[in-house]
């Protein structure tokens, strides 16, 4: 791996170093569960106000869209994100472990406190909102199958996670576009909430579906978000290396800012550098 020399040892190491990381990683998802169990309240809870003035579904599918894209845009960008790289999902930790971009002790530890997090902030909202937030047709803000199957949900999980890794590692690849790499992020899922939820409820994460399944016992359905996610982000990882090659790969974090420290690559910000100087550490090489 490139980036530095720094290399973390055991899990006890790696937990002792990069401890405020892992909480960052659950942080990050708790809150972006917290915002979707409101915003899935407020918007499919018949008793809500809203949802009595906005009829139509696919209008409430929209503004919920833009709400959770900008969660996502608000959390990547954060300095906690900054930090941590933002990675939310198990499917993105993962597909950068294959990548070879993060060390599998720090992906033990995202993915727990990623699970865990999403877990929690879900809990906050049940124990907040009770049965409007936990009774069906909010259920939880599970995600599930639309009316078109199972087998729909699957392919519908597995174009849109390999489309955001592949749009993800592209713009992370280039030292002009890489800023817009959250922002990016953060608009693909906007428009996949407000397209494609119909087909799978639009997950991308099993630890966003399991941190909903869990406390409602919602596992039919499962395996879908369990497995498709993981699968269409390392298919779009395949395909970046397929057209850019393994030479034009960056760092695990969705932002790499230079002047906090990176447990990916080892990046460690000796002094404030200059913008020049900034895109060759971080990047390990300034395009024209």
């Amino acid at each position: 791996m490139s980036g530095g020399n720094f290399v973390p040892g055991t899990l006890k190491t790696a937990l002792t170093e990069h401890w405020p990381e892992y909480l960052i990683e659950a942080w990050a998802l708790g809150t972006f569960m917290i915002s979707a169990g409101l915003i899935a309240t407020l918007l499919g809870f018949p008793g809500s106000p809203v949802h009595r003035l906005i009829p139509d579904p696919m209008l409430r599918n929209v503004l919920a869209g833009a709400a959770m894209g900008l969660t996502a845009i608000a959390l990547i960008h954060s300095p906690w994100g900054k930090r941590s790289g933002a990675h939310m999902n198990p499917a993105v930790t993962l597909t950068f472990l294959r990548l070879g971009k993060t060390r599998g002790a720090d992906a033990v530890f995202f993915i727990a406190a990623q699970s865990i997090g999403g877990l929690l902030g879900v809990l906050v909202v049940a124990a907040a909102l009770g049965p409007a937030f936990t009774a069906p047709p909010v259920s939880y803000a599970a995600t599930m199958p639309g009316p078109a199957g199972p087998w729909i949900a699957f392919l519908a999980e597995l174009t849109i996670s390999a489309a955001l890794m592949f749009v993800i590692l592209t713009l992370s690849a280039s030292a002009r576009l890489a800023r817009f790499t959250g922002v990016a992020a953060g608009t693909l899922v906007a428009l996949y909430i407000s397209l494609e939820s119909p087909l799978s409820g639009m997950s991308m994460n099993p630890a966003r579906t399991f941190a909903s399944a869990a406390p409602g016992m919602l596992w039919e359905n499962f395996w879908i978000y369990l497995t498709a996610p993981v699968l269409g982000m390392l298919g779009g990882a395949q395909l970046f290396l397929a057209v850019r090659g393994a030479q034009r790969l960056a760092c695990a974090k969705l932002l790499h800012p230079a002047d906090v420290r990176c447990i990916h690559c080892g990046y460690q910000p000796a002094r404030l550098p200059t913008r020049a100087g900034a895109l060759q550490g971080v990047s390990g090489r300034i395009e024209p």
